[in-house]
């Protein structure tokens, strides 16, 4: 079912932009003409599953690691090739946004998770880690609904992904050793990483949020 008011989309991230625009000149084109945007973000959401059991899997070995790599790969890709079907074809449709984002967050969240239960990360930091993507998403349907405008933050997929990659990458090198201990907790490079990141992404989380109450606020006058 196509939508008479497309979504606009909002995007800080001159990353973000950047990659975007080379998927869709380079990539975009090849895309089958069969292809709907649903079929694109399954191919996705399987890529998310896979970087998630090849995650677990570092129980066995860190090259595992290499496999969560290629899923994440192949879920950025087809997360953002989903929405140029979506609008090239007119297919645009509530049921695929939603379709879309729900998709990313369960990823994130059990990306997380995983990553937590591997021995290469504290599951107490990844429980801090893993609702800010969700929250983000969350926040991200509001303004749709609301506004009909998809905002992402300043620092959005793109970033997300490459921070899972640099994770994945230096836990293979450095395995599950130790960096420090702070309150009795063991530091590895995961643990490091994902607390470093996380400071711009709970700023961006809450600004996105109060930008959203405000907003709604001044409509209501």
């Amino acid at each position: 079912m196509a939508q008479n008011n497309p979504v606009k989309k909002i995007i800080p991230s001159r990353l973000e932009t950047g990659f975007q625009q080379f998927l869709y000149k380079h990539v975009g084109k090849h895309i089958p003409a069969w292809m709907t945007p649903n079929q694109m973000t399954l191919i996705g959401a399987l890529g998310g599953v896979f970087a998630i059991l090849c995650t677990l899997l570092t129980h066995l070995s860190p090259y595992f690691f290499a496999g969560t790599i290629a899923g994440l790969a192949v879920h950025l890709v087809a997360d953002d090739l989903d929405g140029y079907i979506a609008r090239n074809r007119q297919l645009s449709s509530k049921a695929g946004a939603y379709f879309d984002l729900i998709t990313d967050v369960m990823f994130s969240t059990f990306l997380l998770l995983a990553l937590g239960l591997s021995p290469y990360a504290n599951m107490e930091i990844m429980a801090f880690a893993a609702p800010v993507y969700g929250i983000v998403n969350v926040t991200a349907m509001n303004y749709i609904i609301y506004f009909n405008e998809f905002r992402f933050p300043r620092l959005g997929p793109i970033e997300a992904h490459l921070t899972y990659a640099a994770v994945a990458v230096l836990s293979m090198v450095l395995g599950g050793r130790s960096l420090f201990s702070v309150l009795g907790l063991d530091i590895m490079i995961a643990d490091l990483i994902l607390v470093i990141g996380l400071v711009p992404m709970y700023y961006e989380m809450f600004r996105l949020q109060i930008q959203l109450f405000c907003r709604l606020k001044e409509s209501e006058r």
